[in-house]
């Protein structure tokens, strides 16, 4: 994949999503395809996604016992897709029975299987106090993802801001897929722990998930070309 980023397509319906990568000439590039879009569009966003040239992030988050996530990713398997991913927080059984899924359902390629360590959105105060976690965010993460590795991941979704952790725990192999990406005039939003595109190359991230900085821009064709000069010239 010769750009490390992920479009978001958190658009509520399949149209949107297709006039908004017409109309801003965004051929061809990465896309995530979220719960949003699929619960709405189901396998048929993917296959013109696929038809269409884009390599596809299906972002799931699976997170159920073992059983029924092994038959979910069996079933998305078959859809073509590059990367899927379930909720490191599932354990080690369910990343096991996710990764058996894919395998046996897989005609081609086996997707890519992520799991995710912390969501973007959670600060230190949400682990402690509502999860009932005592360790600090960044070893958490670290945790989920030796644990992910240990059990058939092939890397996780996590901020930039562990991306360089998770790298020496899990080595450069282990991918990191870096959400909360913001260009330097960005709002926040909802996330907490956001990072530039050139923070998250220098610590390590190997792919970026970039959306509203993009989708909600101006200029979205203009956010999008920023993202890749920020991420060439870090």
């Amino acid at each position: 994949m010769d750009k490390p980023f992920f479009l978001a397509l958190d658009f509520s319906t399949g149209e949107e999503a297709k006039t908004f990568l017409q109309t801003h000439s965004l051929d061809g590039v990465p896309v995530k395809v979220g719960m949003e879009l699929f619960y709405r569009e189901g396998p048929e966003i993917v296959k013109w996604l696929k038809e269409n040239g884009h390599a596809i992030f299906l972002d799931l988050k699976l997170h159920d016992i073992p059983h029924t996530v092994e038959k979910a990713m069996y079933n998305l398997a078959k859809l073509g897709v590059d990367i899927v991913n379930v909720h490191g927080l599932g354990g080690s059984k369910m990343i096991q029975a996710a990764k058996r899924g894919l395998e046996e359902g897989t005609d081609t390629h086996v997707p890519k299987l992520i799991a995710v360590t912390l969501l973007t959105s959670m600060d230190q105060d949400t682990l402690n106090d509502e999860l009932r976690i005592d360790d600090d965010i960044a070893k958490t993460a670290e945790h989920l993802a030796v644990l992910a590795k240990n059990n058939g991941a092939d890397g996780v979704v996590c901020s930039a801001h562990e991306a360089h952790l998770i790298k020496q725990a899990c080595g450069d192999t282990f991918l990191t897929v870096t959400p909360g990406i913001r260009l330097s005039d960005s709002s926040k939003n909802d996330q907490a722990r956001i990072a530039t595109p050139s923070f998250a190359k220098r610590n390590g991230a190997d792919y970026l998930v970039i959306g509203r900085t993009v989708t909600n821009s101006e200029n979205p064709s203009e956010a999008y070309q920023q993202v890749v000069e920020e991420w060439k010239y870090a």
